[in-house]
């Protein structure tokens, strides 16, 4: 079982259809430090999943399977490596769940190709979403490029049949007969051994060391993430009510479990379904707003798929290419360090610089604030939240920039922007999450902390804004409009 973004025993496809299938079978982890920097992935998101992929070979070594490790640079060796290891192991089958990045893909390609020269087969399984990207078409055979009908095509599809989306169990326990057979360790061509030992970093990651099962405010972990979605099962009915105010803790919190597979997309489906009589739909409107929101995480992991390009730094609609972007890297550096001078938004930024997560509603003001008041390429943006936050997804996190930046799917009608000021008001009415994160304007009244006065800055120590909103929005709106001409 080659194992990626999939760490956890239950409901895990292919380590269910390998149990299945082998009476005697080993794990492989293989980490590509220099790829994940290419990728952009951060020490928060490779913390956790070195901290999950540990406690995941814990659970497997108590049903007497092995979990081995191995470093090699870049996805390019992943082959020959493996190619080595399963002779080197006698291995008979590899099984792994598919991945949709585009790299992922002729990594898993390039794999294939090489066992297939000694008939080896890998049995790749649907696993990180639903149904396999691609299944979901339009009358004409091509991906949705608008999340609205796609979700009325997934939901017709597959409402009232929660049972499709039932939960995998665990692999039994294995029997210790042939322990024996699994060295400790086996030299593999280049820098790296084949080790039975999953190390406290890697590369030149900033992983804290010494194995510790926290990544951040963090636990990490396929217990940790049971016990989160246990937990936001109790207040999913009222999920749609409180869902957008930073202040408070609505949101379900799964997405860092979700990203490194300590829980699954199916046990999300089941645990929600089941608060909504069995239905995608109707019933608790909590449940159907969350369900909603796994529905926009599917769409987006079909859309890289469908539509590469998003994977090759460019934007869903060509014609954005096209959008004059500002250079000013002064603005860009005071909005990754929250020195904006517009609360809500400075507020956000320090919460992910601090924390390594950001509340959903916050990504969007933030992202708005970014490519249409300041008029950056959105593309800076999705790469410090990659390289920032704790959950960072390819898909979701490209998704949701190029929603934001209106180079992406779903522009209403083709343009949006959020008006930071106005959104503070309506999700922080009392300033309470400002006041946490920007101490410097805890004083101010409710009024004021929003919007402060320009003769009260220096006195706070707080910057005056590096816009004009409303000036900045119009500079925005009319770039976007000389696209259409």
């Amino acid at each position: 079982m080659w194992f990626r973004n999939d760490l956890r025993m239950a409901d895990n496809t292919a380590l269910y259809r390998a149990a299945k299938s082998c009476e005697c079978m080993a794990g492989i982890f293989i980490a590509c430090p220099e790829t994940w920097r290419e990728h952009n992935d951060g020490d928060h998101v490779v913390a956790m999943r070195l901290r999950s992929l540990m406690q995941l070979q814990r659970a497997l070594e108590k049903k007497h399977i092995p979990l081995y490790f191995l470093e090699v640079a870049t996805f390019s060796e992943v082959p020959a490596a493996l190619d080595q290891i399963t002779q080197k192991l006698k291995i008979d089958a590899l099984f792994a769940n598919a991945e949709y990045p585009l790299n992922e893909l002729r990594r898993d390609q390039a794999v294939r190709a090489q066992l297939k020269k000694r008939r080896l087969p890998l049995e790749l399984s649907t696993d990180r979403t639903l149904v396999p990207p691609g299944s979901i078409t339009t009358g004409d055979g091509a991906g949705y490029k608008v999340f609205t009908p796609f979700k009325r095509a997934f939901i017709a599809a597959h409402d009232n049949s929660g049972e499709a989306f039932a939960p995998l169990p665990a692999p039994r326990s294995r029997s210790d007969d042939h322990a024996g057979q699994w060295p400790e360790w086996i030299a593999v061509e280049g820098d790296s051994n084949l080790v039975r030992r999953v190390p406290d970093t890697v590369g030149d990651y900033a992983v804290a060391p010494g194995g510790n099962q926290r990544v951040r405010d963090w636990s990490t972990g396929e217990a940790a993430g049971a016990r989160a979605l246990k937990a936001f099962a109790e207040t999913i009915d009222d999920y749609h009510r409180w869902r957008d105010f930073p202040a408070q803790e609505n949101t379900s919190r799964l997405s860092p479990y979700l990203n490194c597979g300590a829980v699954s997309i199916r046990q999300c489906v089941q645990m929600a379904t089941q608060a909504n009589g069995g239905r995608w739909a109707g019933g608790s409107e909590g449940a159907t707003t969350w369900l909603s929101e796994l529905l926009w995480r599917e769409f987006y992991q079909h859309l890289v798929v469908n539509y590469p390009r998003v994977c090759r730094n460019k934007p869903f609609k060509p014609e954005t290419e096209a959008v004059p972007w500002s250079d000013r890297e002064q603005d860009f550096a005071a909005w990754c360090e929250g020195k904006t001078g517009v609360p809500i938004v400075d507020a956000a930024m320090r919460q992910l610089n601090e924390t390594g997560w950001m509340h959903n509603r916050l990504r969007m003001i933030v992202a708005s604030f970014l490519t249409k008041n300041l008029l950056t390429d959105w593309r800076k943006g999705e790469r410090y939240f990659m390289q920032t936050l704790v959950d960072a997804d390819f898909a979701a996190n490209n998704g949701g920039w190029q929603w934001a930046a209106s180079t992406g799917t779903d522009a209403a009608p083709y343009f949006r922007v959020f008006n930071p000021y106005s959104q503070s008001k309506r999700y922080d009415p009392d300033g309470r999450f400002i006041r946490t994160y920007i101490p410097e304007l805890a004083e101010l009244g409710h009024r004021d902390i929003h919007c402060p006065p320009r003769d009260i800055f220096a006195d706070h120590g707080y910057p005056a804004p590096i816009c004009d909103v409303t000036e900045s929005r119009k500079t925005a709106i009319e770039a976007f409009a000389n696209l259409k001409k």
